[in-house]
C-alpha cells in the first residue's frame, strides 16, 4: 500500500487547514486510516483515525471539536480538516493504515510520508 500525503503549509493562527492522503495498492476500503504528527523534539502520536467504514472514528483531546477525519472509500482518499489551529499544532502530520479491527493502541503498517503544517501566532 503506498500512502500519499498532501495538503500541509503555512497557516495563522486560528485558520484553517485540510491534508488529504491518496492510497494505492491494497485493499483501501478494509483499512482502519489514522493521521499522526511528530512535533520538534516530541514523539509521534496519533491525532486522529477513522474506521473502515468511517462510521467511527477517535481523536486526541487536543483535536476535539477542531478537526474532522473522513473518508471516501470510492477515491480511495482519507481527509483531516483542521480548524481554529494553534501553534501548538505545528508539526510533520503522517497518514497511515493498516488492517484488523478499529483498536487506536495498535501500530500501523503502512505510511506516508509527511507534509509539514506549520501555524504562526
Amino acid at each position: 500500500v503506498q500512502l500519499q500525503a498532501f495538503g500541509g503549509g503555512l497557516v495563522q493562527a486560528g485558520g484553517s487547514l485540510r491534508l488529504s492522503c491518496a492510497a494505492s495498492g491494497g485493499t483501501f476500503s478494509t483499512y482502519v486510516m489514522g493521521w499522526f504528527r511528530q512535533a520538534p523534539v516530541k514523539e509521534r502520536e496519533l491525532v486522529a483515525a477513522i474506521n473502515w467504514s468511517g462510521f467511527r472514528t477517535y481523536y486526541i483531546d487536543s483535536a476535539k471539536g477542531r478537526f474532522t477525519i473522513s473518508r471516501d472509500n470510492a477515491k480511495n482518499t482519507v481527509d483531516l480538516q483542521m480548524n481554529s489551529l494553534e501553534p501548538a499544532d505545528t508539526a510533520i502530520y503522517y497518514c497511515a493504515a493498516r488492517g484488523g479491527l478499529f483498536d487506536v493502541a495498535k501500530g500501523y503498517d503502512y505510511w506516508g510520508q509527511g507534509t509539514q503544517v506549520t501555524v504562526s501566532s
